[in-house]
């Protein structure tokens, strides 16, 4: 009996007490940019506070749990035994492959804009995490009918799929992000160090939420059947996809030496050159709006000689 309120109130209140201290990174990387990038555009405003209340409401649906078995049933060990299926965690899985989809899709934006509107790899992003999206409905509807939490092995190949897909998912954008982020590199110490911070952000992102994954990934197949371990892992994982996507937004005029909004704005007038084969580069000043949705307006290709002493204003 002891084993089984390990492996299921143990492993739950881990994972609750874990995506609590997550949440508050999140609140904070939340109040730093409002603090911080007051004239940002709405977009991201909007976006900001769309992901703050999913995450709030997803919190909410884990500490329900939590309190189902911890509170409501500490004196009946049989809810332990059966793991009776709560509306909560299986609205938590939803919610938290929504913030998913949505982070991913916010990169592949990113993508769009780098690669020059390149349509084969952004669509094939956008195809990825929606589809993974529509993976995590079918897994909602799913779970719905199973008479127990053990019982979602019976789905087993419906979730390993998912998270599969958000797996290759993360690694494709941070790929293609550093690809086609290369292409822009000029020579120049400082162009060239911002490249290297943006590919270092793409990366380190892609890693971190890649690496929960697949520990979800491995737990939920090769786990015993009894246990809640898997579930307790995949609390943090959207909330590590809204902290990426929030420092992100946080650490662009950083990255560019411009501070923030509230360090007032300068004006950047950086040469172009066009280098053999690469793309006419992007300065400092229009890689840091790498962030925006629309896609980037490059200068036409020029003879080398045409673009010597040209600037481009930061506007």
């Amino acid at each position: 009996m002891v084993a089984i309120i390990d492996n299921t109130l143990g492993a739950v209140f881990i994972g609750f007490a874990i995506a609590c201290t997550v949440f508050g990174m999140l609140i904070s990387q939340a109040i730093s940019y409002f603090r911080n990038y007051p004239g940002d555009k709405s977009i991201f405003k909007i976006l900001v506070v769309v992901i703050l209340i999913l995450e709030t409401v997803d919190q909410c649906f884990i500490g329900h749990l939590v309190y189902f078995y911890g509170i409501s049933n500490y004196l009946n060990p049989i809810v332990f035994e059966q793991a009776k299926t709560t509306w909560s965690l299986i609205l938590q899985l939803t919610v938290g492959a929504v913030v998913g989809a949505i982070v991913k899709v916010y990169f592949g934006f990113r993508v769009w804009r780098f690669s020059d509107r390149n349509i084969w790899v952004t669509g094939l992003i956008m195809i990825l995490a929606l589809g993974q999206l529509g993976l995590a409905f079918a897994f909602t509807v799913e779970a719905f009918r199973l008479p127990s939490i053990f019982a979602v092995h019976q789905i087993q190949a419906l979730g390993t799929v998912s998270l599969g897909v958000g797996v290759i998912t993360d690694i494709i954008t941070a790929g293609a992000l550093c690809f086609f982020l290369n292409r822009l590199r000029t020579g120049l110490q400082s162009s060239d160090n911002l490249v290297n911070a943006l590919c270092n952000y793409a990366i380190n992102t892609g890693v971190l939420t890649s690496t929960v994954s697949v520990a979800v990934l491995v737990l939920y197949n090769a786990g015993p059947a009894n246990n809640l371990y898997f579930i307790a892992t995949y609390f943090t994982l959207s909330k590590l996809y809204a902290i990426s996507f929030m420092a992100t937004l946080n650490s662009r005029r950083n990255i560019s030496g411009r501070g923030t909004d509230r360090q007032g704005n300068t004006t950047n007038h950086t040469n172009l050159f066009h280098l053999g084969t690469r793309m006419p580069s992007m300065g400092p000043s229009d890689l840091e709006r790498w962030d925006k949705v629309d896609p980037p307006m490059f200068p036409s290709v020029q003879p080398p000689s045409a673009f010597h002493g040209y600037s481009y204003e930061d506007k």
